[in-house]
């Protein structure tokens, strides 16, 4: 089931009119899309309390499949459907007042990691701009057409929402050193070219994007989830090991969320055991061919496969490029190192960012 809640506000009708958007596309999508099952159910609550003794309800009940919250939001209201299912696609509107829009964003994509949901639109009723926040840090359906944006928006729930993800299972370990020997000189040496660049930029203290190496038939070693990139000489990686596609156990910490993706491309490119990915646009004039994003988000198993199916061959690498996400650049340890920075310097603008400009509130220092 798919639940829309709204509250009626006489400050805010505009959240009843998203909700009334979202649960239509939602019931035109879903069939389309092979999903006739699925149930969309519009609800108005009268009050908070209303709203936490239905959300009691709904974490409670296994049919529930996604969450939209179309109104005022605290913290603990997410953070107890989050603690008690993490299996439950949440999408939350939020409502600025005057606000930019690089900040309009910034504060959607704090929210959003901070509190573990799945999609944002955002929406400011002075200047009448929106967007569509994906927690790969990606734009989508930006602009000054609200119903264009929460049909977007819906559209994105249903596709997303059947997604299929594997969590990771932490066990006792300590973090692998930045300079064990089992980490190849060619990653090392990419990976800090890329640092030093600027391709890893902090959000709130920790970086996204991700880098790894095959050690075995599903064992590698890969960085660490919510960590400083640039901070590695002290954070160093974690040991992963997946036993078929449904079971990830890590040593010590929990693995970037690319994780799955970098399973699935060394099960599919057996000559290839590096990957190495950021959040930095495309140069113009690049070859490197362009997958989309919009219908994966990222750590699901099928992005994973869109990932490595997009990968194009360049001599004695791969590449492709996630659409307003970031590239994966995928090699061999005896790969010249220098070979993958030249590659990398020739096709993507490492000081740059693939969500356009961003503005935090200065209290996060992010």
């Amino acid at each position: 089931m798919f639940w829309i809640l709204t509250m009626p506000l006489l400050s805010q009708p505009i959240l009843g009119d998203v909700a009334t958007i979202v649960a239509e596309t939602l019931s035109e999508v879903l069939p389309s899309i092979g999903r006739p099952d699925a149930t969309v159910i519009p609800r108005a609550v009268a009050n908070e309390r209303e709203l936490e003794t239905l959300i009691a309800a709904l974490v409670t009940d296994r049919s529930t499949k996604a969450i939209v919250l179309a109104l005022p939001v605290t913290d603990a209201l997410v953070a107890r459907i989050r603690r008690e299912r993490k299996d439950i696609y949440l999408s939350v509107v939020r409502i600025s007042f005057d606000e930019r829009p690089a900040l309009m964003y910034g504060r959607g994509l704090l929210a959003q990691k901070r509190l573990g949901i799945n999609l944002v639109l955002a929406h400011d009723v002075v200047t009448g701009h929106s967007v569509v926040i994906g927690p790969e840090q990606s734009r989508y359906h930006e602009g000054n057409d609200l119903a264009a944006a929460s049909a977007g928006f819906a559209e994105m729930i249903a596709l997303r929402s059947g997604l299929t993800f594997t969590r990771s299972t932490v066990v006792d370990g300590a973090p692998v050193d930045w300079h064990d020997p089992r980490v190849p000189h060619a990653l090392r040496v990419a990976v800090d070219h890329c640092v030093h660049a600027g391709a890893y930029k902090p959000v709130n203290g920790s970086t996204v994007g991700h880098f790894a190496v095959k050690l075995g038939d599903g064992e590698f070693l890969t960085s660490r989830r919510k960590t400083d990139f640039n901070r590695l000489d002290e954070v160093g990686l974690v040991r992963v090991r997946a036993t078929g596609d449904d079971r990830v156990v890590a040593y010590g910490s929990r693995p970037s969320v690319g994780g799955q993706s970098q399973r699935i491309v060394f099960a599919e490119q057996p000559d290839a055991d590096c990957i190495l990915h950021f959040h930095s646009p495309l140069k113009a004039g690049s070859e490197v061919p362009v997958r989309p994003q919009r219908p994966y988000e990222c750590g699901s198993h099928e992005c994973g496969r869109n990932t490595s199916r997009g990968l194009g061959r360049f001599g004695d690498l791969y590449a492709v490029m996630l659409e307003g996400h970031g590239p994966n650049v995928v090699f061999n340890r005896t790969t010249d190192p220098e070979r993958v920075i030249r590659f990398v310097e020739d096709n993507f603008d490492l000081a740059g960012r693939t969500d356009g400009e961003v503005e935090f509130p200065a209290e996060t220092g992010g």
